[in-house]
């Protein structure tokens, strides 16, 4: 029946539907009630999606740019984002990640491939100014909205790109750099990281060095909320997450976490991290990666990585001398693996988990696009976001509460951190420097 409703428009259902009242058969009625409220649905969804300020606070694209340098404006210029794709989403403000690989937290660089990655993003910002604005506050996204512009901020992804040295977060700040994630997969000299949970040889407590922030730790926290720096715990292992909550003088966020109890693997957030992320006045964006929607997607890749585990083991033994060509060969062994993709829902579904736990405030979308090679069916890169607007309404939503998690929730946060930040506006700059591991 509902194949006969096709071609018909929302204002000739609604029509039929007023009719429904005993003149017509009652499995038809049903069929067309059902089909005008989908086009309501879909046309508030436009409508709303069109309206609102939408926020991904992960998108990988920079890291694609270093690998294979294209023009933005390009459609296929990243696997997962471009400006059309970005318009067609609907997309306001994309973080863009200035991710530094673990490889230069062991070989050195990692200052300087930071600074090359800002660079990078303000040429490509530069260099499409009809479509593109640099932004680093909630006002300048707002700004952006109004100028019909897309507001492009920055995010660090692994406190190592510090250096240890708080004089470079500090320069970091000044370029434009509004969160920094306190660990990648690697635990630094003052943060315990998840650890590496894509190789075959996955250990979590082969991360856990410091039982959590070690001293100078807790001081990079700080600092980062005298400078207005978003704090990011996405990576950093449950001990570092819990000192994080004790020490942080601002809200905190998971720039590209899901939900534990949906998808059991540590780079997701417990219901009580997300109760204490959400207490604080933070917000957990979702990533939708499908290996952090779904534990189908988890369970395969792991069968995937046992086949590679000799080849791998071979790898490490062999290049354990060259820490660059290890992790490229490593890279190169990964890469090709078969990877599960799960349906689109599951991320709604990760959203739902966190309004219920955290409530309809403390959640929002960091996709990991561009960082991710297995995005679910159906949501495939940026110009897909309106999807999430239209189904969150299905799911009887509020326009309200979909706004929130377009970006809403999380302007909310940033600014909250901001009032931090001028709140401590006369605290001078910590001296403090990386002496020694925390014993205790």
């Amino acid at each position: 029946m509902r194949s006969g409703m096709r071609g018909m428009t929302p204002g000739l259902l609604l029509g039929l539907a007023l009719l429904c009242g005993g003149a017509l058969p009652a499995v038809f009625c049903g069929a067309v009630r059902a089909a005008a409220a989908g086009g309501d649905v879909e046309a508030r969804a436009r409508k709303l999606h069109a309206e609102s300020i939408v926020v991904d606070s992960h998108v990988d694209a920079p890291d694609q740019l270093v690998d294979k340098w294209a023009d933005i404006a390009e459609r296929g210029a990243t696997p997962h984002f471009d400006i059309p794709r970005a318009r067609e989403g609907g997309l306001t403000a994309p973080f863009f990640a200035v991710y530094i690989p673990a490889t230069f937290a062991e070989a050195g660089g990692a200052a300087k491939r930071t600074l090359e990655v800002i660079d990078l993003v303000g040429r490509v910002v530069a260099g499409h100014p009809a479509d593109m604005v640099a932004a680093a506050s909630v006002a300048d996204v707002r700004k952006a909205k109004k100028d019909g512009k897309i507001a492009v901020l920055m995010g660090i992804e692994g406190g190592h790109a510090i250096e240890d040295s708080l004089a470079a977060l500090r320069q970091f700040h000044r370029l434009g750099v509004r969160y920094m994630t306190l660990t990648h997969v690697n635990t630094n000299h003052w943060a315990d990281a998840t650890g590496p949970f894509f190789l075959p040889d996955f250990d979590p407590a082969a991360a856990r060095v410091h039982g959590g922030l070690t001293d100078f730790g807790r001081e990079v926290v700080r600092e980062m909320n005298r400078l207005g720096m978003m704090v990011d715990i996405s990576h950093v292992s449950d001990d570092t997450m819990a000192d994080v909550f004790e020490t942080s003088r601002a809200p905190v966020f998971a720039s590209h976490s899901s939900c534990r109890a949906l998808c059991d693997i540590p780079r997701n957030l417990t219901d009580d991290e997300i109760k204490k992320v959400a207490a604080g006045g933070g917000v957990v964006m979702i990533n939708i990666g499908s290996y952090f929607l779904d534990p189908e997607s988890v369970a395969a890749s792991k069968a995937e990585l046992a086949k590679i585990r000799p080849e791998y083991d071979r790898i490490r033994k062999e290049l354990a001398g060259d820490v660059k060509a290890r992790d490229e060969s490593i890279g190169k062994l990964l890469k090709p693996l078969p990877r599960r993709r799960t349906q689109w829902t599951k991320a709604i579904d990760h959203i739902e988990h966190v309004m219920k736990v955290g409530g309809a405030g403390a959640v929002g979308l960091g996709t990991d696009f561009d960082g991710i090679q297995d995005p679910p069916e159906g949501l495939d890169d940026v110009s897909m976001l309106p999807k999430i607007t239209a189904e969150l309404l299905r799911r009887g939503h509020s326009e309200a509460e979909v706004r929130g998690v377009l970006g809403e929730n999380f302007l909310r946060f940033f600014g909250k951190v901001e009032e931090t930040a001028a709140r401590l506006r006369g605290e001078a700059p910590s001296t403090a420097t990386l002496l020694q591991r925390r014993s205790d």
